[in-house]
């Protein structure tokens, strides 16, 4: 394993709750698969686990690049379930950055002009806007 790899950046632990040796393994595999889909490139993650009564509150913290930290949290039975639906709200957060920062798409000039000329957008011959009483004079010409 390399020192610098993603193994290192990730954190699971939790203070009231053993986690066993399955648990780690399978939140660092998942957390560098979402990493990989959306930028590719953690900085760091942090799982934090605590039980509250009969359910589990699992708080899934990333930050990709120089983005700012995303952090998702969700309560279950299930110490899986609570995992999976923290990291799907990490997961959203991190979709709508990499999309916001995509948006790369020209503004279209020409439905801005029909919508400040009217629904109709017709025209004269000389190019310029016609409205109901330039259509009443036309036709009485």
């Amino acid at each position: 394993m390399k020192p610098d790899s993603d193994d290192n950046k990730i954190l699971v632990q939790s203070s009231n709750v053993d986690l066993g040796d399955m648990f780690p393994d399978y939140a660092k595999t998942n957390i560098q698969q979402v990493a990989g889909k959306y930028f590719g490139h953690l900085s760091m993650a942090s799982v934090h686990v605590t039980r509250e009564g009969i359910t589990y509150r699992c708080t899934v913290n990333i930050q990709m690049g120089a983005l700012k930290m995303m952090s998702g949290e969700a309560k279950n039975k299930d110490l899986y379930a609570a995992f999976r639906a923290a990291l799907q709200k990490t997961a959203k957060q991190l979709r709508r950055s990499k999309r916001e920062l995509r948006e790369d798409k020209a503004e279209r000039i020409d439905k801005d002009m029909l919508l400040r000329e009217g629904v109709s957008g017709r025209r004269d011959d000389a190019g310029l806007p016609m409205n109901d009483e330039d259509d009443l004079r036309v036709a009485a010409e």
